[in-house]
């Protein structure tokens, strides 16, 4: 069952007729909650975009059994099922998350077309731990003091990029 938001009426996956807020809007605000700091904020600026890439990276390294498949299968289910979540909750930052992935697969494809997959999977495991130990520095009490939001809803890890963009969005002056 989805957290709830006090006062909205129910829960993060119905909106609340009295309040008008959609989901997306729920799910950012208890995000926000969880990441007051500045510092931490811009931590995961960084943090979040590299650990959604090393993710991306990591599953286009797995091999595809068919030949006729190409690499990077696994990560472009992935990143469809992650789309299609980000397009039901708001059609602009479905929008943004498509353009975001289709660059991080061209990036991904080039690193394995250039590189290899074993420098691939090396550079994305680099980036995964490196990114991740930034994210636990921000929510440490050197920083923000707060156990990061999956901890209580493994659905945040979804919501992490999408609120990333919804900051872009915000300093352009775009509705999301």
């Amino acid at each position: 069952m989805p957290p709830t938001t006090p006062g909205c009426g129910g829960t993060m996956s119905t909106p609340s007729p009295a309040s008008g807020e959609r989901p997306i809007d729920r799910w950012f605000a208890s995000y926000s909650g969880d990441h007051r700091n500045d510092a931490n904020q811009w931590i995961h600026v960084f943090a979040v975009p590299a650990i959604l890439w090393s993710v991306i990276a990591l599953l286009w390294c797995i091999p595809v059994p068919i030949t006729w498949f190409k690499a990077g299968l696994w990560a472009a289910l992935a990143m469809f099922a992650a789309w299609m979540f980000y397009w039901r909750a708001s059609r602009p930052l479905g929008f943004g998350m498509l353009a975001v992935f289709v660059a991080m697969a061209w990036f991904t494809r080039w690193i394995h077309d250039a590189y290899g997959v074993r420098n691939l999977l090396y550079a994305a495991i680099a980036v995964f731990v490196v990114a991740w130990i930034a994210q636990f520095v921000g929510h440490s009490k050197l920083f923000e003091g707060r156990k990061p939001s999956f901890f209580t809803d493994l659905r945040y890890l979804l919501i992490g990029p999408a609120w990333v963009l919804s900051k872009l969005y915000r300093k352009l002056g775009w509705k999301y």
